[in-house]
């Protein structure tokens, strides 16, 4: 039986005060799970650490879920039969859903209230590079939970290694409806090997800016700087620049972007071109354009106009974001229409793919396939439908 979205949004409501007046216990458990971690990772380091700004974070999308429309029951379609019979269609709960995750755990609270929020259950399995901070965060949502009258069995964490994992997936205890696997390519093979049931997949990034020869130049360098740097262990980070070979001052904007990205100690590979033109070391081998680097690195090639990097960036990229910088509208409306990511953008950072950012309150995963939802999974798209058809006895 779905709660009432009173009760949902009550419980996120406690669950964000919760967080606020525990920020401390979050913290310690992150601790922990920070000075036992071997370091070797830069991307999973980063994702590991929780600081304030990312428990205002979890506070902040909690508010923001919990002020957001009920998605459950919304009528997507209605119909009146000639024979009279009324038939609707409206947003249904899946019922349960796991999602396995690595090292974040703020992606516990997004996870935890986009579902409780669309009236799912939520399995948790987190990696155990992150189990301190998890089980804290876990213990609050059952506080807020029991505070509001709700079984804690609404938000569940499964401790466990990859071959208690594996049989799970194989043979459930109980039932699943849908299973996100959001991490690295390596766990996501081992979901969909293994799993009896739906998987939406939570793809890499490997994304691409586009620099067009009539781009605003100190825009660009600015949008490549922010999508390269502020954040290298997230998935919406930039790992590829296709720079127009016939940009004006195309020297002086490369060299200028070179100063930049080394200020951030970026290594800088570059194609053939590049390389002939500035002392940085080659790409070794076509592989590299389809790489997710998660790290301070970045490729930078030469382009020959729009339509070469729509096919370049549709061959390697992710499918998850891209970006053109332009001053020319029909320039990015063709780039827009034609390449084939999950958000495409125009003189605009690629780090914005994000649910919290699209006014979702966070997201459970980003999805890059076509199917069930593209791009951020947040609220509105943790909905299946179903059916309801009224009548007076019809047969047919």
């Amino acid at each position: 039986m779905i709660l009432s979205i009173e009760k949902r949004n009550a419980v996120l409501k406690t669950m964000s005060q919760l967080v606020a007046d525990k920020a401390e216990t979050i913290l310690a458990a992150n601790k922990i799970d920070m000075d036992s971690y071997n370091g070797e990772d830069l991307a999973m380091g980063d994702r590991l650490k929780v600081d304030d700004a990312k428990i205002q974070g979890m506070i902040d999308s909690l508010d923001q879920l919990a002020a957001l429309e009920d998605p459950v029951g919304v009528e997507r379609f209605r119909f009146t039969h000639e024979n009279g019979m009324q038939v609707y269609n409206r947003t249904a709960s899946f019922g349960t859903i796991m999602i396995i995750y690595e090292s974040r755990p703020d992606v516990t609270i997004e996870a935890g209230g986009i579902a409780f929020k669309s009236g799912n259950k939520i399995l948790l399995k987190g990696g155990k590079e992150s189990l301190n901070s998890n089980l804290a965060i876990v213990d609050l949502w059952h506080k807020a939970l029991e505070a509001n009258g709700v079984s804690t069995d609404w938000v569940a964490y499964l401790n466990y290694n990859r071959t208690e994992t594996q049989a799970f997936l194989q043979n459930p205890t109980q039932r699943i409806d849908l299973i996100v696997p959001r991490g690295g390519e390596r766990l996501i093979a081992f979901v969909k090997e293994h799993a009896e049931c739906p998987v939406i997949v939570s793809g890499r990034g490997n994304n691409f800016v586009y620099v067009h020869p009539d781009a605003d130049q100190q825009m660009a360098l600015d949008i490549i700087v922010n999508a390269k740097t502020a954040k290298i262990s997230a998935c919406n980070a930039v790992d590829k620049v296709l720079i127009d070979k016939v940009l004006p001052n195309k020297a002086d904007f490369e060299n200028a972007l070179l100063k930049r990205l080394r200020e951030f100690n970026v290594e800088v590979l570059g194609d053939e071109g590049f390389v002939a033109d500035h002392k940085c070391k080659a790409i070794e081998n076509e592989s590299v354009w389809s790489e997710e680097f998660l790290d301070y690195k970045i490729a930078i090639g030469n382009i020959s106009g729009t339509e070469a990097a729509i096919e370049m960036i549709n061959k390697y990229s992710g499918g998850h974001s891209a970006t053109i910088a332009t001053t020319k509208q029909e320039a990015a409306d063709a780039f827009m229409a034609a390449v084939d990511c999950a958000a495409v953008y125009h003189n605009a950072s690629t780090r914005f793919t994000d649910g919290f950012e699209f006014g979702l309150g966070g997201e459970l995963a980003i999805g890059t396939d076509k199917l069930h939802q593209r791009g951020p999974i947040g609220l509105q798209h943790l909905v299946t439908n179903k059916w309801y058809v009224h009548g007076e006895g019809q047969i047919r």
